[in-house]
């Protein structure tokens, strides 16, 4: 199905609504725009649409909107909009399903934040923890952008934020268990 958005055709899926509701388990027809998750939301003046947006954008089925967007990718997942959310919707565990979504159908625009989520499990799933210098330089190497954020990371190592040296944690074991069991999840498995 097209609308028409403005100047825009839109493509809609139908089963768009329901497919994110059964991935993430969250009740999104419940929402009403009420707006107090993008009003709780401490990143949402960076995403270009803020979390009701991305609600009302799957009611409507706008699939390759939502899914291209770079709001599934900036949200810290902080549980601040759930708590506010009258309707008891999660919608980070919305955002989480529309990330998986959009990784399986190549269709993430946002190819620096999906870059720093890998590198960023992949330290926690190597080492039980974030190094964050190390987390910082090797996503630096990864996206080219050496000298963005230079000022800020100066400051934060000037104040202590950025340690040398990596501190671990006892039980690494337990955390790569936790990324095997979901791995077996995601294929299927038990």
């Amino acid at each position: 199905m097209k609308i028409l958005a403005g100047t825009e055709t839109l493509q809609t899926d139908p089963n768009f609504s329901a497919v994110v509701r059964d991935k993430s388990g969250q009740p999104i027809e419940l929402c009403y725009q009420c707006q107090k998750c993008a009003t709780g939301c401490p990143v949402s003046h960076h995403m270009d649409y803020h979390p009701n947006q991305i609600l009302r954008m799957i009611s409507f089925g706008l699939k390759d909107r939502v899914l291209t967007s770079s709001a599934i990718w900036l949200c810290s997942a902080c549980e601040t909009c759930g708590v506010r959310c009258p309707n008891g919707i999660r919608i980070s565990e919305v955002m989480d399903a529309l990330r998986v979504m959009s990784t399986a159908n190549n269709l993430s625009r946002a190819k620096h934040t999906e870059s720093f989520h890998r590198i960023f499990l992949q330290e926690v799933r190597a080492r039980g923890r974030v190094h964050e210098a190390k987390l910082m330089a090797k996503y630096k190497l990864k996206s080219g952008q050496f000298f963005t954020d230079l000022d800020l990371g100066l400051q934060m190592f000037k104040k202590g934020k950025l340690p040398l040296i990596p501190r671990g944690i006892k039980n690494k074991k337990e955390v790569r268990d936790i990324f095997t069991r979901s791995e077996i999840s995601r294929e299927g498995g038990k």
